[in-house]
């Protein structure tokens, strides 16, 4: 095999390379390394030379490492993993340190004299997530929604204040443990009265029955918003499959619509045309990302 792979083919320019690298804290990620299965050294190797020929899906890979010779001789003899052991690898192992063996990458680009280190040139794309397009999140529009539903549990609470004859300590301003405690009381009412709740076609439901729904309805629906606010953030979008997803416009728009995707902003900094840094961030223009991505590169890269 080591003679059927050309002396200047790329594949063993990435093998020297890695086997170089300083992977502990890939191992880390690691309990224990089996023997007889491709090291997490040579597992990073077959994911480079992937991403190199642009092989993204873990069972394209899978399949490449039982049938091209050159993933055969970065697995040095070892069995080709199956794709859930490389989508394993990618997920658990692999992304938890990927800034890590980025700053590893850099460091020794460095050393060899092919980045100067003091120059880097920073520019942002915009990738499309694999999220559906119609799972928007939009925040002013649950700010708006939720600002409606605590005016009718206000006046919810007051009718049931009228009603059922309590008292709810609330300053006219509604909160989830408000609700709580509204419930907790009805319930009470229930049990004092021995009053049965009921449910199908042909029942009656008592006006208890009813509030208690309704309230058990407005608790939900709060949590919902709540929940939606607290994903989004600082953020004005995201997207129910994938909440790290903001919609943004992207340079690619094949409807001509201006609609806006699911996406994420990726800023890298350039170096004597190498990657030496990579950002992912939600803000949807680049004003934003500068700051975080300088404090990000100095934090990791050991050069200035």
């Amino acid at each position: 095999m080591e003679a059927m792979i050309p002396a200047d083919d790329p594949v063993r320019l990435l093998s020297a390379f890695v086997e170089g690298m300083d992977l502990s804290e890939l191992y880390k990620t690691y309990d224990r390394v089996r023997k007889n299965q491709a090291s997490p050294r040579q597992m990073l190797k077959i994911m480079i030379y992937a991403s190199m020929n642009r092989l993204y899906s873990s069972r394209e890979i899978e399949t490449a490492c039982k049938r091209d010779i050159n993933f055969m001789y970065l697995l040095e003899g070892k069995p080709a993993p199956d794709h859930a052991t490389i989508a394993r690898f990618i997920s658990l192992h692999l992304s938890s340190c990927s800034k890590e063996i980025l700053s590893v990458v850099s460091t020794m680009l460095y050393e060899l004299g092919e980045i100067s280190g003091k120059t880097v040139f920073i520019d942002g794309t915009k990738i499309e997530s694999c999220a559906n397009k119609y799972t928007f999140v939009w925040k002013k529009a649950v700010t708006k929604n939720q600002a409606r539903l605590f005016e009718k549990i206000v006046s919810f609470i007051e009718e049931c204040e009228t009603m059922y004859g309590i008292r709810i300590v609330y300053n006219e301003k509604a909160t989830l443990h408000t609700m709580k405690r509204l419930r907790k009381k009805l319930y009470r009412i229930k049990g004092e009265e021995n009053i049965t709740f009921v449910k199908g076609i042909g029942h009656r439901k008592s006006v208890l029955q009813k509030s208690i729904e309704t309230l058990e309805g407005y608790i939900e629906k709060l949590k919902e918003y709540t929940k939606h606010l607290y994903i989004c953030g600082e953020r004005n979008s995201y997207s129910k499959t994938d909440p790290d997803a903001t919609f943004m416009h992207l340079k690619e728009d094949a409807m001509r619509n201006g609609q806006l995707k699911p996406a994420y902003n990726l800023q890298h900094g350039v170096d004597a045309q190498y990657i030496t840094w990579l950002d992912l961030s939600s803000h949807t223009n680049d004003v934003l990302t500068l700051v975080h991505f300088i404090k990000d590169m100095e934090k990791h890269l050991h050069f200035k």
